[in-house]
This record gives structure tokens, sequence and C-alpha cells, in this order.
């Protein structure tokens, strides 16, 4: 049995791989990252998490990444996590994915792995359905006045 290539597997992968150590800075990023949020990995690695954070939701992003880092636990390593998400020219998107975390020898989380897809068309698409869904319930129905 021919031993797993990381690198390539990493490289070749069509979702996101993003790593960020146990302060939230960028160490891993995959081609996939670099289609999704725009940013080269030359312009992601060593820069913080709050690249691709919209402001708004780095407060609650920051409490949950410490608590991670602190505990060694998350429910998001098979639970999907839906979150905004920014392109590098500014525009929303709509991104879920899973964790894993990383530890050292003493089993202190040192990082986190995140498996992300970007789910922006979809989320749209859902979301232009469920106003159309509401215009048609708030129509009065044609046999009401029957």
């Amino acid at each position: 049995m021919q031993p797993v290539d990381f690198a390539q597997l990493v490289a070749n992968s069509g979702d996101a791989i993003v790593v960020s150590d146990a302060r939230g800075i960028i160490t891993v990023w995959n081609g996939a990252a670099e289609r999704i949020f725009g940013f080269a990995e030359s312009e992601a690695l060593g820069q913080s998490l709050d690249l691709i954070t919209p402001e708004r939701h780095r407060e609650r992003h920051w409490r949950g990444y410490e608590k991670t880092m602190r505990t060694g636990i998350t429910r998001y390593g098979s639970d999907l996590l839906k979150v905004p998400a920014l392109h590098k020219d500014g525009r929303a998107l709509s991104i879920a994915f899973t964790v894993g975390l990383l530890f050292d020898a003493e089993r202190n989380v040192t990082g986190i792995t995140a498996i992300i897809r970007d789910e922006t068309a979809r989320w749209t698409e859902e979301r232009q359905l469920r106003r159309r869904l509401a215009e048609l319930e708030a129509r009065p129905s044609e046999k009401a006045g029957a």
C-alpha cells in the first residue's frame, strides 16, 4: 500500500482547506480557498481569520475560537456550521464547513483545520424561494370571496 501524499490531498481538494494556528493565524490555504475567497495563498498565509470573517461576526467568532482552543471541544467536527464570510472583492459569501482540531503530543489544541464549501448560490436561491412563497401565501385566496 502506497502512503498518502497529504500535500496533494490538500492541494487537489475541491473544497477549501484552511488551517489556522491557536491564535487564528492562517497557516494552510489551498487552491479551492483561493477560488472561493479570492485571496492568493501568498495573501492569506500569516493573516488572521478576520481576512474572511465579516466585521459584525468577529466578536462571536473569536469567543467561540478561544473557547475551542481552551477546552479542546467543538461540536462542528460533525455538525455543519453555516456562516457568512467575505470575498476579497468585499462581497458577502455564505459558507458551510466542518472543523477538525489539531493537537500536540500533550493533547493541547494547536490549531483548527476547516473544510469549507461555498453555499452562496444555494443560499441565495433558497432565500428567493422563501420570499416567493411568502408573497404567494400573502395573496388573498381566489376562493375566499366565493
